[in-house]
C-alpha cells in the first residue's frame, strides 16, 4: 500500500512564511584578516578530484585537489566488510552509473586554507588541507551514502544528507564534530541554509534508482517532503508535502520529488525542479501554494520512457541572477542549458550541453555556469544574452560547482 506521508504543520505554516528566508547564494563568508581569492570549486565525482576554476571572466583553471588522499585505506576497509562492500558496489551500479562517487559537494572554510567535500562511496565528509592535500579531519555519515550539502551563512556550519540514513548531519566546519542531526524523508538531498542562519530546508527525493517509474507506481518511491528544521535545536518546525500541491493544480501524474531548487532574492518564492519533469515549478511561501508552471523543450533526440531518466532527474541543476531578473535551468536529460526570464517564463537560446548536471551563478552575478558531466567540462552563459560565452574542461564527470575562497597566489596542494 502506498507509503503514509506527513502531512504540513499548519499551525506554524502561516508564521513561518514570514520568517523563514533563504539566500541568493549559498557561499562560505570569507576570512577577511587573511588575502583570499574567490574561486570556483568543480567537484569530479567519477575520478575523486576537484578543479578550482576563476569565479568569473574565463574560468581558467587554477589547480586541482585529490579529494580521495586515503583511498587505499578506505577500500581496504570496505573490503573486509562483506556489508560496506555490498552498500559500494550498490552505489556504483546504481546511483554511480557504473561508476564510484568520490566527489559529490564541497565548500570551503572560511579561512579559504581548507575545502571540506562529501564522498558517497566513502560515506563520509572530509576536510582537506589546500596547503598540503592532506585530511584534516573525516565524519562518516549514517548509513552508506553521503550526498548534498550546504554552508551556513558564516561559514562555520556545513550541512550534509546521509542519503540512506534518512538523516542530515551538521558539522563544525572547522572540526569535524557534530552539532547535531535530524531526520529527513527518504533519501535526503538537497540542504539550504537561510540567510540568517536559523533555520535549514531539506528535499528529500525518495528511491530514484527503482525502475518502477510509471505515474500510477509513484508512491513506491518513498516518502518525499520538504523539511524545516531549527538550526540551533534541530527539532522540525515545518514540513511541505508537494503532493498536496502538485494535486491541487490538477498535476496528479507529476512527480513530488523536489529536486535542486533556487529561492527568489526577497525569500519569498521557491523554483524547483521534479523527477521525470522537462521544466520548473514556482511555490509562493506566503500562501503555500504552487503559483506557476514551466515546460521547457523536450530535445527529440530524448525518449520520454521515464525508466531511461539517470536517477530519475530530466532536469537537474537551477540556479539565479543576483537580481533576481532571470533563472537558469539544466536539462539534463534533454542536453541543453538555458536561460528564463523569470516576469514571463520564457526561455532564451537552448545552448547545447553534455547532460549538464547543475548550475550555479559566477562571482561576479553575470553569468551561469553549468557542469557538463557528459563532455567533462563547465560552460558559462551569460544572464544577459542567454548565450553560450566559454567551456572550460575540468575531470571525469562533474556534478555540484560551488563559490569559494583559497589563499591569494595559491595555485594547489603542496604534495
Amino acid at each position: 500500500m502506498p507509503a503514509i506521508r506527513p502531512r504540513h504543520l499548519c499551525s506554524v505554516a502561516a508564521a513561518l512564511a514570514l520568517t523563514l528566508t533563504v539566500p541568493a547564494t549559498a557561499t562560505a563568508a570569507p576570512d577577511t584578516s587573511a588575502a583570499l581569492r574567490e574561486v570556483m570549486f568543480v567537484g569530479n565525482n567519477w575520478d575523486g578530484t576537484a578543479d578550482v576554476i576563476k569565479s568569473s571572466g574565463d574560468f581558467a583553471k587554477i589547480g586541482r585537489v585529490n579529494v580521495i588522499p586515503d583511498k587505499a585505506q578506505r577500500m581496504a576497509e570496505i573490503n573486509a566488510d562483506p556489508i560496506r562492500w555490498i552498500a559500494f558496489m550498490t552505489v556504483r551500479n546504481t546511483v554511480g552509473e557504473g561508476h564510484d562517487q568520490f566527489a559529490d559537494d564541497m565548500y570551503s572554510t572560511p579561512d579559504g586554507t581548507s575545502v571540506v567535500v562529501s564522498r558517497p562511496s566513502f560515506a563520509d565528509v572530509v576536510s582537506i588541507n589546500l596547503a598540503t592535500g592532506a585530511i584534516n579531519w573525516r565524519f562518516p555519515v549514517s548509513g552508506y551514502r553521503a550526498d548534498h550539502m550546504a554552508v551556513s551563512p558564516d561559514g562555520k556550519r556545513v550541512a550534509v544528507s546521509a542519503s540512506t540514513g534518512n538523516t542530515v548531519h551538521v558539522l563544525d566546519i572547522s572540526t569535524g564534530k557534530q552539532l547535531g542531526s535530524f531526520a529527513t524523508g527518504d533519501k535526503p538531498h538537497e540542504n539550504i541554509f537561510t540567510s540568517d542562519g536559523k533555520y535549514i530546508w531539506n528535499m528529500a527525493i525518495g528511491d530514484v534508482n527503482t525502475a518502477t517509474d510509471a505515474p500510477w507506481l509513484d508512491w513506491t518511491k518513498g516518502d518525499r517532503h520538504i523539511t524545516v528544521v531549527d538550526a540551533t535545536t534541530f527539532k522540525q518546525v515545518k514540513v511541505i508535502d508537494m503532493r498536496e500541491r502538485l494535486d491541487a493544480i490538477g498535476l496528479t501524474d507529476y512527480s513530488d520529488a523536489v529536486r535542486p531548487a533556487v529561492f527568489s532574492p526577497d525569500e519569498s518564492k521557491l523554483y524547483f525542479q521534479v523527477s521525470f519533469f522537462n521544466g520548473f515549478f514556482e511555490y509562493d511561501i506566503a500562501s503555500d501554494k504552487i503559483t506557476r508552471t514551466k515546460t521547457l523543450p523536450k530535445n527529440p533526440a530524448t525518449s520520454d520512457d521515464r525508466t531511461t531518466m539517470v536517477n530519475d532527474s530530466r532536469h537537474h541543476g537551477i540556479s539565479m541572477k543576483p537580481d533576481g531578473s532571470k533563472l537558469c535551468v539544466a536539462g539534463t536529460m534533454d542536453d541543453y542549458a538555458t536561460v528564463v526570464d523569470r516576469a514571463t517564463l520564457k526561455e532564451g537560446p537552448l545552448v547545447p550541453a553534455s547532460k549538464p548536471y547543475w548550475a550555479t551563478v559566477s562571482g561576479d552575478g553575470k553569468s551561469c555556469v553549468v557542469s557538463e558531466s557528459g563532455a567533462d567540462q563547465i560552460t558559462a552563459i551569460d544572464f544577459a544574452t542567454g548565450q553560450k560565452t566559454v567551456s572550460v574542461p575540468v575531470g571525469d564527470h562533474p556534478q555540484r560547482v560551488r563559490l569559494g575562497h583559497v589563499a591569494a597566489g595559491w595555485t594547489g596542494p603542496a604534495s
